[in-house]
């Protein structure tokens, strides 16, 4: 009978753990269900609202540097205004600006490989370099458009120079003229004699 009573006690035994084992897989099954649904913003919901500003940005500088290509390809005659070359030509010489020979270095490789002029880099980088003062080093946009308006026209002169340097040209040549003599006043008409009847 002993023996009965430890069969029937490990029995209910077993039973109590399966069902236990059971009810705590339902119950973490649940609890996950139930966290998954709760109010909390998950890290995507923030990142699909701020999307549309996202996708607006991209766009726009998509737009923006689509227009650059064609301006380059219009005023810009030869391979160097193929859009290849622009795109790598102004990387080189933002780089070579901000000291990063050994990623220039590789760029102009490319550069090279496609065929695209290189002294319309060096032309580029000396007008850039006329520039330098007018480069604010913490807003990019400063540097990005310059390094275009240099690859676009490489002779461009910064106009605070370009003024003063007219100035004193001019001074020069009004200097180095010979000295005009003061011209006379021309005589007045005199009436002419009113013929005799």
């Amino acid at each position: 009978m002993r023996q009965r009573v430890f069969e029937l006690r490990n029995a209910v035994l077993r039973q109590f753990a399966a069902t236990l084992a059971v009810s705590t897989l339902v119950l973490l099954v649940g609890l996950g269900g139930a966290f998954a649904q709760s109010g909390a913003p998950a890290p995507d919901q923030g990142k699909a609202a701020a999307q549309p500003a996202d996708a607006a940005k991209d766009a726009a500088q998509n737009q923006r540097r689509t227009d650059e290509f064609a301006e380059a390809a219009q005023v810009v005659n030869g391979p160097a205004g193929n859009p290849e070359c622009v795109w790598l030509g102004r990387r080189v010489v933002r780089l070579m600006w901000r000291d990063d020979l050994d990623t220039a270095f590789r760029h102009l490789d490319l550069y090279d490989r496609f065929g695209c002029p290189g002294g319309h880099i060096q032309a580029a980088f000396r007008c850039l370099t006329r520039f330098g003062g007018q480069i604010d080093p913490k807003v990019a946009e400063t540097l990005d458009s310059r390094v275009h308006a240099c690859w676009i026209n490489p002779a461009s002169q910064p106009q605070q120079a370009a003024a003063t340097a007219s100035q004193p040209a001019a001074a020069t040549a009004a200097n180095s003229q010979p000295p005009q003599p003061a011209a006379s006043p021309s005589p007045a008409a005199s009436p002419s004699p009113a013929p005799s009847k």
